[in-house]
């Protein structure tokens, strides 16, 4: 159903709801006729004000509220400032299990922090639907008072209602002028040397000028808009990629979320100290236990499949020295150096011995990232792994248990099989401990050495949201200049027999605008307009 019309005596066809005519300002409705007239949107009908709603204009109304706009964006900044009490899962430092992480590292409230989901707070699906309605929100309030504001303003025309010329806030009224023409003709003159576009009709004057400024908080939206587009779009597979990957030298490790097409190898890593005598980093020294890192850097080969994904072979594709601000880049992603550690567990070596002839019967290396199950010594012995626990700790309910996948603290339940013990016998090794679960055994594994090993921590970036993000944050900034250093100005000029009435609006800036006014006024014999705000003003004062 159409909205109803309302015609107005100028012949204009306004919509019904709208205050004042948008052509000449002639008050529309009792409440207009009585306080006078709203500027604000050219008294235009707002739809979200409509006395009569169907449920789509009452959806309509609630998403053009500014106060439920207000409500998202300060529910959206308290949800974000908790976001960031604890490090999110994605950029958490280690690779142990999650709720570990939180309750090892930040206890009870880090545990709490898990089990609410907050871990995870700026993927969860409620932080997503906060942003599509603050979106919502602000495409609905654009469109609800943009329109009639543009519909308003391009129908306006020179000549104006007498109401609304009195009601204005700067107005002025001269009688008794014998040469009308030529004193508008002057004041058009000067208004029109300070950039004012000029308008006529019947002898009339509109000076405009700076209208695009009120454009500006709709510029803002724009902005906002497409900055809310780019975060959005960040929840999208392809679009956005931070995360981190752990290489070791000489190991070749699949690049995260690539499909294992890419592959990089870690041909060696190389750090360089600063001299601890160096009197600029001693603070850091105490801090880190004498060792401060100037730089740290990766030489590594990016590989890529080809072929059938896993079966495929690999080339070389490019050879490059990771540093901190030097990344590997390819196919829209980037490896940066952020981390590194230095002589991580790599290897340990036992042997099989007879725990009362202390003879031995072979000896087994155990890669602790990537153990293999079952060893075969030959003549009859091999060792099993039962369990592996890379970071080794009795968890709450007395068993155990791995922190994560590190291994600094690894521990082995090894099944040992000899020709006197083809039922197999058991112990935990770990780190200065040899645990016999089953009682005493004949056989034990006997720790022999360690191979130590450097690991390079690459952070995996891929962002194609952040054009997006620039521009509407760009655009965000020239709305924002656009509203705050230009005024939109509007002057009226209207001869009624020997009086010229003279009205002025700005929306905002009334003390310089009302300078201005004057300053144009200064050759003729017309009177300045007086702001009627001051002069209440003043009256107030001297009431008190």
């Amino acid at each position: 159903m159409e909205d109803a019309k309302k015609v107005c005596e100028c012949g204009h066809i306004n919509k019904e709801g709208t205050e004042m005519c948008a052509a000449c300002g002639k008050p529309l409705t009792e409440q207009a006729e009585k306080e006078g007239v709203n500027m604000r949107y050219e008294g235009a009908a707002i739809r979200s004000q409509k006395k009569k709603r169907t449920v789509l204009d009452q959806i309509w109304a609630f998403f053009s509220s500014v106060k439920v706009g207000i409500w998202i964006i300060v529910i959206l900044l308290f949800a974000s400032a908790i976001g960031t009490l604890f490090p999110q899962d994605n950029l958490r430092p280690g690779v142990e299990e999650a709720s570990t992480f939180y309750e090892t590292t930040y206890g009870s409230l880090g545990l709490l922090y898990y089990n609410l989901g907050l871990h995870e707070l700026y993927s969860s699906w409620w932080y997503i639907a906060l942003i599509v309605a603050l979106a919502i929100s602000i495409i609905v309030a654009s469109f609800d008072r943009g329109i009639p504001l543009y519909k308003a303003l391009k129908a306006q025309r020179v000549t104006r209602h007498k109401h609304f010329m009195t009601r204005q806030r700067l107005v002025s009224k001269t009688t008794s002028l014998e040469q009308s023409d030529v004193e508008v003709e002057k004041v058009t003159k000067a208004l029109k040397a300070k950039r004012y576009s000029i308008r006529t009709e019947n002898g009339n004057v509109l000076a405009e000028k700076n209208r695009f400024a009120r454009w500006g908080p709709y510029v803002n939206h724009v902005g906002l808009i497409l900055f809310l587009a780019g975060c959005l779009l960040r929840y999208i597979p392809g679009m956005y990629l931070d995360t981190t990957m752990w290489v070791r030298e000489g190991e070749r490790a699949p690049i995260p979320q690539t499909d294992s097409e890419y592959l990089l190898e870690n041909h060696a890593f190389s750090i360089k100290l600063y001299d601890e005598n160096d009197e600029r980093f001693q603070e850091a020294f105490a801090t880190q236990a004498g060792a401060v890192p100037e730089s740290f850097e990766t030489e590594a080969t990016l590989y890529k499949r080809s072929g059938i994904i896993g079966d495929g072979e690999v080339e070389a594709v490019k050879e490059k020295t990771i540093s901190v601000n030097d990344p590997l880049t390819f196919d829209s992603i980037s490896l940066y150096q952020t981390d590194y550690r230095i002589n991580e567990l790599h290897e340990m070596t036992f042997t099989l011995e007879n725990k009362e002839t202390a003879e031995t019967y072979g000896e087994l290396t155990i890669n602790l990232i990537d153990p293999d199950i079952h060893y075969d010594l030959g003549d009859g012995y091999s060792v099993s792994i039962v369990e592996y626990y890379p970071n080794f700790y009795i968890n709450s309910n007395g068993e155990p248990s791995t922190r994560n996948s590190i291994p600094e603290n690894p521990s082995f339940v090894f099944s040992m099989v000899t020709p006197d013990t083809p039922q197999g016998e058991t112990s935990l090794i770990g780190i200065q401990q040899n645990i016999e679960p089953h009682g005493d055994n004949e056989y034990k594994m006997t720790f022999v050495g360690v191979d130590l090993t450097n690991v390079s921590i690459l952070t995996v970036r891929k962002d194609h949201t952040m054009p997006l993000l620039i521009a509407g944050g760009s655009i965000f900034i020239i709305g924002l200049v656009q509203g705050s250093y230009w005024a939109h100005r509007r002057v009226w000029i209207q001869k009624s027999g020997q009086e010229v009435w003279i009205a002025g609006h700005t929306n905002r800036n009334w003390m310089s605008f009302s300078k201005e006014i004057n300053e144009s006024l200064s050759e003729t014999n017309l009177l300045s307009p007086v702001d009627k705000e001051e002069g209440k003003a003043k009256q107030d004062s001297k009431g008190a």
